[in-house]
């Protein structure tokens, strides 16, 4: 008998603290569920309020951060080489400009094929100042008509990744 009144209390003692527990926030309204949980005491305006002087901070931030990059401008984005043989090799150069305030810094170029070898300036380009991107496209065997590669340049600017483009006609 003594064995069966401890499980009893302890059955009994969960039941009553499960009713008595307060609202949680959460009920059944035609089968929906409907959460009445607040996050706080503020009224819609308030929280308005505190979204603008948030968004406005945030900008702030995002503006002293953008200031530590760099900037750049290509001469151009897409060098167009015309008519090429399919065994010849063609070269053309990008000119970037640092248009920061910053050291503009070319962390990598990379082609979008093997028929394309780009060559990054291995040193920081001063604000202000100009550097290449050396670009080199040799048709691989079997390459004909309009071929378009692109090559991607990564470097310490807010956009991060930028794309310039060679094209050719193979004959």
């Amino acid at each position: 008998m003594k064995n069966l009144i401890l499980p009893f209390s302890i059955i009994a003692a969960l039941t009553i603290s499960c009713e008595s527990s307060s609202d949680n926030g959460i009920k059944a309204i035609d089968g929906d569920i409907v959460s009445t949980v607040s996050s706080s005491n503020k009224s819609d305006a308030e929280l308005a309020k505190d979204l603008k002087e948030f968004e406005a901070e945030e900008a702030k931030r995002i503006a002293k951060y953008e200031a530590t990059l760099a900037s750049l401008e290509f001469n151009e984005i897409l060098h167009d080489f015309g008519n090429v043989e399919s065994d010849s090799e063609s070269t053309t150069e990008f000119v970037i400009t640092n248009t920061g305030n910053m050291p503009l810094i070319i962390e990598d170029v990379a082609a979008s094929c093997g028929c394309t070898t780009p060559q990054k300036p291995e040193k920081p380009i001063p604000p202000g100042k100009t550097d290449v991107i050396k670009v080199t496209f040799k048709p691989k065997e079997g390459q004909k008509n309009e071929i378009r590669k692109t090559v991607t340049v990564t470097a310490n600017t807010p956009q991060k990744v930028h794309k310039i483009e060679i094209r050719a006609f193979v004959m």
